[in-house]
C-alpha cells in the first residue's frame, strides 16, 4: 500500500533533513519533486496543484526556514497538509436514533461490493449489533449465492426473494422483515454494471427514495486510480453518496484513489478493503494514512490489531509458562495462528516505524503454513518435549509435513531460539512481556 510513492518521499525527504540550512531553491527543487511522485502515483492533477501550493505558502516563510530543523518542519507541513487531504478525521457510519439503519451499497462490477457488504456486517456484528444483508442485485443471479454464502460464513441472515423481480419492492420488504426479527443494521447490496449507465442509475435512486437509507456507500477499486475518482463524482452526481469504502487497497502500491477521492468529491472514505478474507476490512485514518505514505509506520493500527488477536487472559497464561519454562511446540502453533489472524504479514510489519527501511527482509506467509504443518505432524509427547525427536522421528515428521529433514531441523532450532530468548526475559526483574506477545 502505497510503497512507490513512500519510497520516494523517503528519499526526498533524506536529502532535506540532510541540509543544516534550507534555502527558498532547496524547497523549490523538494516541491517539484513531490509533485512529480504524486503525479506517477495517478494523484488527480489539480489536487496535485493545490496541494503543493499549500505546501509551499507554509514552507517558505522565514520561521521555517531559520529553524533549527528546517527539513523536519516541511516534513510536518506535508505530514500536515497530508491528514488535510486524506480527510482529518476517521469518519464513522451514522446510525439511526430509530433501527434499523438501512445502509445502501452501490457500486460496478468487480469492485467488491458484495463482499465488503459482509465484510461491513462482520464489523458491526462485533460490535454486538444485529446486522442483516439484502441480496438486492436482482441483475445477477451469482450475487445472490455469494451473499449467501459470505452471510453463513459470518453467521449473518441474508434476505433474498428469487420470486420478486423488483429491487425497490425487495428492499422495503427487508425493512419490514427486519423489524420483525429485531436487526438494528440493513445493509443492502444493490446491482451493479461493467461501467455506469441510464438503467442503474434509475433502479438505485428508486431504492434510494423508497427505502431512505441513513447512508449510501459507494464501493470503489482502487486499483482503477483515477477512474475510481471519476466513478465516485458521477455516483454522487447523479445518486448521491454519503461515504466511499476503497476496496483493494493491499494490491495498490501507488494510492492515487486514496489520495484524490476525498479532495475531488467532498466524501469521506470510511473503511478501506487490505485482503479477500472477511476480517480485512479496517476503518479509515487519515493521519495513520498519511504516516504509512511518509515512511513513519502506523504503531496505534499495530497495537489495536495485536490487541484484537490476543486475550489478555491468553496472554497471563502464556507469561506462566515462559515463566515455568513449558512453552511448547503447541504454544508455538497458537502465536503463530493468532499473529495469521492479524492479517498479512507484510502489511502488519511495515507498519512498524522503520521497517520499510530495512533491506533484503523478504516477508513470506508460506514460511508459517510450513512450520504449522510441520508442527501439525508432530505427536502430542513430541509437541510437549522437543528432545524426544531423534532422526527418525524428524524424517516421519517431514514426510507428513509434505518438507524435508532440513526444514524440520529449522523448526525445531528456531523453537529452541525462541525459548532461550523467553528465558532471558524471565531472568531479568521488573520487565514484562508485552500483553500481546507473538511468538
Amino acid at each position: 500500500m502505497f510503497e512507490t510513492l513512500t519510497n520516494k518521499l523517503e528519499s526526498i525527504f533524506k536529502r532535506l533533513k540532510g541540509k543544516g540550512l534550507l534555502k527558498e531553491e532547496d524547497v523549490e527543487i523538494a516541491l517539484k519533486e513531490i509533485r512529480l511522485a504524486l503525479l506517477e502515483a495517478d494523484v488527480n492533477f489539480k489536487v496535485v496543484k493545490d496541494f503543493i501550493q499549500r505546501i509551499k505558502e507554509k514552507s517558505v516563510g522565514k520561521e521555517v526556514l531559520e529553524s533549527l530543523t528546517p527539513g523536519q518542519q516541511v516534513i510536518k507541513i506535508v505530514n500536515d497538509e497530508l491528514c488535510e487531504l486524506l480527510g482529518k478525521t476517521n469518519s464513522k457510519i451514522q446510525l439511526s436514533p430509530n433501527p434499523p439503519t438501512v445502509i445502501m451499497m452501490v457500486g460496478l462490477h468487480g469492485s467488491g461490493k458484495t463482499t465488503t457488504a459482509a465484510k461491513l456486517a462482520r464489523n458491526f456484528k462485533k460490535e454486538g449489533r444485529r446486522p442483516m444483508l439484502v441480496a438486492a442485485d436482482l441483475q445477477r443471479p451469482a450475487a445472490i449465492d455469494q451473499l449467501v454464502t459470505l452471510g453463513s460464513q459470518i453467521d449473518v441472515p441474508v434476505f433474498f426473494s428469487k420470486d420478486v423481480k423488483n429491487p425497490v419492492v425487495l428492499c422495503e420488504e427487508s425493512i419490514r422483515k427486519s423489524r420483525v426479527d429485531a436487526r438494528d443494521i440493513v445493509i443492502l447490496d444493490t446491482a451493479g454494471r461493467l461501467h455506469i449507465d441510464d438503467s442503474l442509475m434509475n433502479e438505485l435512486k428508486n431504492i434510494k427514495e423508497k427505502v431512505s437509507p441513513k447512508e449510501v456507500i459507494l464501493v470503489a477499486d482502487a486499483m482503477t486510480g483515477q477512474d475510481a475518482v471519476n466513478i465516485a463524482k458521477n455516483f454522487d452526481e447523479r445518486v448521491g453518496i454519503d461515504g466511499i469504502i476503497l476496496t483493494k487497497m493491499d494490491g495498490d502500491a501507488r494510492g492515487g484513489a486514496a489520495l484524490s477521492i476525498r479532495a475531488v468529491t467532498g466524501k469521506p472514505i470510511k473503511f478501506i478493503g487490505i485482503g479477500e478474507k472477511l476480517n480485512m476490512l479496517e476503518p479509515f485514518y487519515p493521519e495513520r494514512i498519511a504516516s504509512r505514505i511518509l515512511g513513519m509506520g502506523d504503531v496505534l493500527s499495530f497495537i489495536e490489531k495485536a490487541q484484537r488477536s490476543f486475550d489478555e487472559k491468553e496472554a497471563e497464561k502464556l507469561q506462566k509458562k515462559i515463566i515455568d519454562e513449558s512453552f511448547t511446540f503447541e504454544d508455538l502453533k497458537e502465536q503463530l495462528k493468532k499473529l495469521r489472524n492479524m492479517g498479512p504479514l507484510e502489511n502488519i510489519l511495515n507498519m512498524i516505524p522503520g521497517f520499510n527501511k530495512i533491506k533484503n527482509i523478504e516477508v513470506d506467509e508460506k514460511e508459517l503454513v510450513k512450520v504449522e504443518a510441520i508442527i501439525n505432524s508432530m505427536t502430542k509427547k513430541e509437541r510437549k518435549n522437543h528432545t524426544i525427536i531423534d532422526g527418525s522421528r524428524r524424517r516421519r515428521i517431514a514426510m507428513g509435513s509434505g518438507t524435508t529433514v532440513a526444514d524440520v531441523n529449522r523448526v525445531i532450532k528456531q523453537y529452541v531460539d525462541i525459548k532461550r530468548m523467553l528465558k532471558m526475559f524471565k531472568g531479568k526483574k521488573g520487565i514484562k512481556l508485552p500483553k500481546f506477545f507473538p511468538f
